[in-house]
C-alpha cells in the first residue's frame, strides 16, 4: 500500500479542488477493486462492541463519521467504510444544481493543518444526487443527507428549497441535516435566527418521523447560539451540529477574506462553543461535535464534552487514510485508562 506521506505530497502539488477530484475517482473506483477494499475495511474499520450506539434507532458502529463537503453528490458513500467511518454525510446538496463559485475557491496552510474554502455548495442538484444516493441506500453504516438553499433563492422562499430537499432524501438517508451555516452563501447565515428556526422546525417534525439536526456556525456568542439551538429542540430538532467553518480569518497567518477556515485552527474556537452549548443541552439532545478533530485526544475531549457523536474532514486530508482507525484505537485505549466500559459511559463524563 501507498505511503500517505508520499501520496500525500504528489497530492498537494495540485490545486486543493483539483487533489479533492483525484482522490474522488480513486475511492469511487476502490469498491471495484475488492481485494483492496476488503483489505482496508479490515484493516481500518474498527469493530467493537464498546464503541457502539443506538441514536434514533440508528445503530452506530464507531462515533466518528465524514463531516459534510466532501461527498457532495453521494458518489462516495462505498468507500466509506474502507477508510474506518462509523457514518458519513453527503452534501451540501440544493433544490437545483449549482456551480458553487468562482475559482480559485480552495486554500491550503500546510503548517496550520488548515483548509480555507468559498466553494458555495457546488453541487449537481438533488434530482442526480438522489439517483446516485439511491444506488448505495441502505448502506452499511449510516447516512446522513446535509441540505442547503440555492443562492438564487431568496430569503423569502429558502423555507421552500428545505421543503422540497426534506421530501426529497426523508426516505433516502438515515437522518438530515439543516445547514443555514456555511459562509459561503450570501446571507445564509442571516437564517440562522429564531423565526425561521421555529418554521423550519415545525414543518420538518410534520414532514418525517427521521431526525432532522441543525448545523450552526462557531462565530456567534455563545449565548446567542445557545439561545438558537434551544429554539431548534424546541421546535423540533433532532439534536444539534457543532460547529461550520469560521469566518475568523485571524486564526491563519495569510488567510484569505472570504470563505470558511476548518482544520486545526478551529479546534479550539469549535470546542470552546460546543462545550457552553453542551453545558445546556446535554442531556436534552443529541450533540454532535465537529471542528478541528484529527486525533483520539480531541474527539475524547469532545465526547466527554457531551458529545455523542463526532465529524472529521480536514483532518482527513492532512492525516490519511488510517485517521478514523487511529481516533477510534485511542478512544479505546483511553476508556481502558479513564475505566469506561462503554463509549456511553464516557460521553458527557465531564458533565456528570
Amino acid at each position: 500500500m501507498l505511503n500517505y506521506k508520499t501520496l500525500k505530497k504528489v497530492l498537494f502539488l495540485f490545486q486543493p479542488e483539483t487533489a479533492h477530484s483525484l482522490a474522488e475517482i480513486g475511492l469511487r473506483i476502490l469498491p471495484y477493486f475488492k481485494f483492496i477494499y476488503n483489505y482496508m475495511v479490515n484493516r481500518n474499520f474498527i469493530i467493537n462492541p464498546k464503541l457502539k450506539q443506538e441514536i434514533y434507532g440508528i445503530n452506530f458502529p464507531n462515533p466518528v463519521g465524514l463531516a459534510a463537503g466532501f461527498d457532495k453528490n453521494a458518489t462516495m458513500v462505498k468507500p466509506m467504510m474502507a477508510l474506518g467511518f462509523g457514518y458519513t454525510e453527503i452534501g451540501t446538496m440544493t433544490p437545483r444544481p449549482q456551480p458553487g463559485n468562482p475559482k480559485p475557491r480552495a486554500f491550503r496552510f500546510p503548517e496550520q493543518n488548515s483548509i480555507q474554502n468559498a466553494m458555495g455548495f457546488n453541487n449537481e442538484g438533488s434530482a442526480t444526487v438522489l439517483m446516485n444516493l439511491k444506488k448505495v441506500y441502505p448502506f452499511s453504516i449510516p447516512v446522513g443527507a446535509n441540505i442547503g438553499k440555492n443562492k438564487t433563492t431568496s430569503e423569502e422562499f429558502a423555507i421552500q428549497d428545505y421543503k422540497t430537499l426534506i421530501r426529497k432524501f426523508k426516505d433516502e438517508s438515515d437522518y438530515l441535516v439543516i445547514n443555514i451555516s456555511s459562509p459561503n452563501t450570501p446571507n445564509l447565515r442571516d437564517l440562522q435566527n429564531e423565526k425561521f428556526i421555529k418554521e423550519l422546525f415545525s414543518m420538518a417534525k410534520e414532514m418525517t418521523t427521521k431526525p432532522v439536526f441543525l448545523k450552526i456556525a462557531p462565530d456567534m456568542e455563545a449565548s446567542t447560539a445557545i439561545e438558537l439551538c434551544k429554539t431548534a429542540v424546541d421546535a423540533g430538532a433532532a439534536g444539534i451540529i457543532a460547529t461550520n467553518t469560521t469566518i475568523d480569518y485571524s486564526l491563519v497567518p495569510n488567510a484569505k477574506d472570504f470563505g470558511g477556515l476548518s482544520g486545526a485552527c478551529l479546534t479550539q474556537k469549535s470546542y470552546e462553543l460546543f462545550k457552553e452549548i453542551a453545558k445546556e443541552l446535554y442531556g436534552k439532545t443529541v450533540l454532535i461535535s465537529v471542528g478541528g478533530i484529527s486525533n483520539a485526544e480531541e474527539a475524547y475531549k469532545r465526547l466527554k464534552a457531551g458529545a455523542s457523536l463526532i465529524q472529521v474532514y480536514t483532518g482527513l486530508i492532512f492525516e490519511g487514510p488510517s485517521v478514523v482507525k487511529e481516533i477510534n484505537e485511542g478512544i479505546l485505549e483511553l476508556m481502558e485508562k479513564d475505566g469506561f466500559n462503554n463509549i456511553s459511559e464516557v460521553i458527557g463524563s465531564d458533565l456528570k
